[in-house]
């Protein structure tokens, strides 16, 4: 087929680029570049099935594909706050963009929402059904109600147009291609301690997340885009909880660093607890994690570590 993927140049958009290669598609990755970067496409820019055109979604698509998945749009606090009035353009302009795309050319499409729909969960752990606890004005609200309208758009198009879409809720996710500035707490938490700076935990570290290695998501992704009997939304994320406190001692163990802990404030809106139920995605598509925390970790630090030895230290943000 031939596949368009927004935000190809992103993190995962860039793993499921390459996937999609590696099985013979011809791939058309859209990206503006602003979180996305082109050298997360190098090992495969010169594939002769794979296109690169740096284009704005919030801006109207013209093309001819077979399929979208739809994962443009700011996803780290650190991007997605910088310009908040961007951030929600990209995401409900974004998406209308790309399903009116899907309309015209009566393909399916898949969009990448998020765990931050569910906001800071009353229910634990967070089912596909539960509504969530959003502060609709709060700063983190660009994005977490940006991906609520995008969830709207995608079963409002799919209900009053016909359009062939699908939701899946990404939980937190890490691994090679992670950008080692976006201020998400692997990533934080691998390069203070490769850099012998101070860990900095928000809070008093209790705080829970669940994290789920980049390979597992796209997979996820893929059988959902596949499945056309199941709209969802499918959470994929890892069901194994751990704390913020626990993935820093993870991460000074595993790096060997000299590095120590810091407390910090939590910032406003920070999710206390955050665990996916994955009980739709086993059941319905086969699919749960298959890389371990410390395997997915132990990748993730070879990555940085190659990173910083390239480039030099990364300077907070």
């Amino acid at each position: 087929m031939r596949i368009l993927v927004t935000g190809g140049a992103g993190f995962i958009g860039s793993h499921l680029c390459e996937r999609l290669l590696n099985e013979g598609h011809n791939v058309v990755c859209m990206d503006n570049l602003y979180t996305g970067r082109e050298e997360n496409l190098q090992t495969f820019l010169g594939n002769p099935r794979f296109k690169f055109i740096r284009h704005d979604v919030q801006e109207p698509i013209l093309m001819e594909v077979d399929l979208i998945y739809h994962l443009a749009c700011p996803a780290s606090p650190v991007h997605y706050q910088a310009n908040p009035i961007y951030t929600i353009k990209t995401a409900f302009l974004g998406t209308l963009n790309v399903l009116e795309l899907a309309k015209r050319l009566g393909v399916p499409v898949l969009l990448a929402s998020t765990s931050e729909v569910y906001g800071d969960p009353i229910v634990h752990p967070q089912v596909e059904d539960y509504w969530g606890n959003v502060n609709p004005v709060g700063v983190r609200s660009c994005y977490d109600e940006g991906k609520r309208a995008a969830e709207t758009l995608a079963m409002d198009y799919r209900r009053y147009y016909g359009v062939d879409s699908r939701i899946v809720r990404i939980f937190n996710t890490y691994g090679p291609r992670i950008d080692p500035r976006d201020g998400r707490v692997v990533s934080a938490f691998i390069v203070q301690a490769l850099q012998d700076q101070p860990l900095t935990i928000y809070g008093d570290g209790r705080q829970t997340r669940s994290f789920c290695y980049v390979d597992d998501v796209v997979e996820g992704i893929k059988r959902v885009a596949a499945a056309r009997e199941y709209p969802g939304p499918v959470n994929l994320g890892n069901p194994v909880e751990l704390t913020v406190a626990d993935l820093a001692a993870a991460v000074l163990a595993m790096t060997g660093s000299r590095s120590y802990v810091v407390h910090q404030p939590l910032p406003k809106d920070d999710p206390v607890r955050r665990r996916p139920d994955i009980s739709r995605a086993k059941v319905i598509f086969g699919w749960e994690p298959k890389v371990s925390l410390e395997e997915g970790l132990r990748r993730t630090i070879v990555f940085i570590r190659q990173i910083l030895a390239d480039r030099g230290p990364v300077r907070e943000q």
